[in-house]
């Protein structure tokens, strides 16, 4: 099908959906809307086309909005100059794929030598760590963020918004209403927020809870009639970290101070947006290979040294393959370790 010749009628539906995607990343995008959001744009020029003037038509409408009347009788007509395509050294215009700071820089196989291709290693992976951190986004506008292997139920009411840790870790950011609290629930420790941001992590033997935004309140069933007075919930404010022992359940909860760097090594599973300014492949995927067990592996030295343009989810490795395939047409190798391997294709000149 020839996208280009479509009806006006057509147009009209992608421009309606180029604005739909660029106001959901700027609320930000899971995983598995990136992974869509990719798609869409791969399967028709113009819908990158349209995504890079929305976003420059809001661009200079921000640029617009810095204007104040002590400024002049008129606004500066340079606030709403539209800038140039962004060409590459290579006399390659990005063009229509500079959409939304998702833009990927054209394949230039240098001859110059490259760095070597990385040994691959042999390394089993397990189930729960393949399984991708997820993003889950609440009826309320909460966002939950899921680490691998991490479950949990969510039991809405008019009166209280619950959540039920099943199991792992998962980082609540919680939207404000003060007429129904969000109470986390794990193993009977109650998490109670407002609008405010927290990580619980569900182990055998305790219960944790790092406050990150705001503060909490922590509190479990007393042990009895008699100790209700005495079990008071605790506050946890930002920056603490409250330790609840499973095996000793009248022990009250553990509160301490922690430490930024600590406060980032603990949060360190959670997905970061990784944004790439014409770096060689070989950089983008250390930095997937930093944050997750299944592995990128660039076998061949010259595809390492393609430039890559993007911004992407940290966890998003199917999705930034997927993109490598459809876009670059880069050959993977999916190994039954769990390893993805990256090669040249025929069609860019790679062994056949």
């Amino acid at each position: 099908m020839d996208f280009r010749s479509s009806s006006p009628g057509h147009e009209a539906e992608i421009i309606h959906r180029a604005a739909a995607w660029l106001a959901k990343r700027d609320r930000g995008l899971t995983a598995t809307e990136q992974d869509e959001l990719f798609l869409w744009l791969a399967e028709d020029p113009r819908h990158g086309e349209w995504l890079a003037r929305h976003q420059q038509t809001e661009k200079g409408l921000k640029r617009l909005a810095q204007w104040r009347p002590e400024h002049g009788a008129w606004p500066n007509p340079d606030l709403l100059v539209q800038r140039r395509a962004w060409q590459s050294r290579h006399g390659w215009v990005a063009g229509s794929l500079v959409a939304a700071g998702l833009a990927l820089a054209f394949i230039v196989w240098p001859k110059s030598a490259a760095p070597r291709a990385e040994k691959i290693p042999e390394t089993p992976l397990l189930a729960a760590e393949i399984a991708p951190v997820l993003r889950r986004l609440l009826e309320d506008g909460s966002t939950i963020d899921l680490n691998r292997g991490a479950e949990v139920e969510v039991r809405f009411s008019a009166e209280e918004r619950l959540v039920r840790l099943v199991r792992g870790e998962a980082h609540f950011t919680v939207a404000k209403n003060s007429l129904r609290p969000f109470v986390v629930e794990a193993n009977r420790v109650r998490v109670r927020a407002v609008g405010t941001a927290f990580n619980v992590r569900l182990q055998p033997e305790n219960v944790e809870v790092l406050v990150t935004e705001g503060r909490v309140s922590v509190n479990r069933p007393p042990p009895s009639a008699a100790a209700v007075e005495i079990w008071a919930p605790a506050l946890v404010k930002v920056g603490e970290r409250a330790v609840l022992s499973l095996a000793e359940p009248d022990a009250m909860p553990k509160i301490t101070a922690v430490a930024p760097t600590e406060m980032a090594r603990l949060l360190a599973w959670q997905p970061r947006h990784l944004e790439f300014a014409d770096a060689p492949l070989a950089q983008v995927v250390a930095e997937f290979n930093r944050d997750n067990r299944v592995k990128l592996v660039v076998a061949d030295p010259i595809l390492a040294a393609l430039p890559i343009g993007a911004t992407l989810r940290s966890d998003n490795v199917e999705g930034f393959v997927r993109l490598l395939e459809t876009t670059f047409h880069v050959a993977v190798e999916r190994r039954a370790d769990g390893m993805i391997v990256l090669h040249r294709s025929a069609a860019a000149g790679g062994p056949r």
